[in-house]
């Protein structure tokens, strides 16, 4: 996996990124902006980022029940990690995942100060999110898939990681110029995304498009 994935969110890993700067116009940019971590996670969680990431309607359309557990991957500075904490409630859990060691420290922090107990941090390798088989009911990625280099031995593993029933949920920038997120070069479109899951052996059980700049894609494993 790409040096990128110094996530916050990401893996991915999101390998993983969550939102990128509109100053990160090349990959160069982004290698510098990930190895400050401080103005990473300021960015990350820069109020401004509400307004395109809609964090409560995507909580809204998941319709999270209690006691689901939940992956992070590319979790970065907790910026969902920790809403999906509150409605998975007590019996639930999030882990959140990360392969950046300063993400997990900081979300760590975060755990402690917060005190709570339903977050767990898992620090993870580019290709493998180091989550024990059938332990988790959805596995979300924002703006992290597009940092994971061998997807299609990605998506095998991640696929053992899943319940019975379980899904996956895919969050990333459109392929096009935005105002936000990684050069066009680096995204990945919709169409190639949805052939990428076909071809892994899953299916498109949802689609939100209230998201202005990125798709909002919800995935389950298709039986057989």
């Amino acid at each position: 996996m790409r040096e990128t994935w110094i996530l916050a969110g990401m893996m991915l890993v999101q390998a993983v990124a969550p939102a990128q700067s509109p100053t990160a116009k090349t990959e160069q940019d982004m290698h510098r902006l990930h190895q400050d971590s401080k103005a990473y996670i300021a960015m990350l969680e820069d109020p401004k980022r509400d307004a395109y990431q809609k964090p409560m309607e995507v909580i809204t359309a998941l319709d999270i029940k209690e006691g689901e557990v939940i992956a992070d991957i590319g979790a970065g500075s907790g910026y969902f990690t920790f809403r999906f904490a509150h409605h998975v409630g007590d019996k639930g859990r999030v882990y959140a995942v990360d392969v950046s060691p300063d993400m997990v420290l900081y979300v760590n922090r975060r755990i402690r100060d917060l005190k709570l107990k339903n977050v767990t941090t898992v620090l993870a390798a580019p290709d493998d999110p180091l989550l024990s088989d059938s332990s988790v009911d959805r596995i979300f990625f924002c703006e992290v898939w597009h940092h994971i280099e061998n997807r299609p031995a990605y998506l095998a593993l991640v696929k053992k990681m899943l319940k019975p029933g379980g899904q996956i949920i895919m969050v990333d920038f459109q392929k096009r110029e935005l105002p936000f997120g990684p050069p066009v070069s680096m995204k990945i479109a919709r169409e190639d995304l949805l052939r990428e899951m076909e071809e892994a052996g899953y299916y498109l059980i949802k689609e939100h498009t209230f998201l202005p700049y990125q798709y909002f894609l919800v995935f389950g494993v298709r039986p057989g």
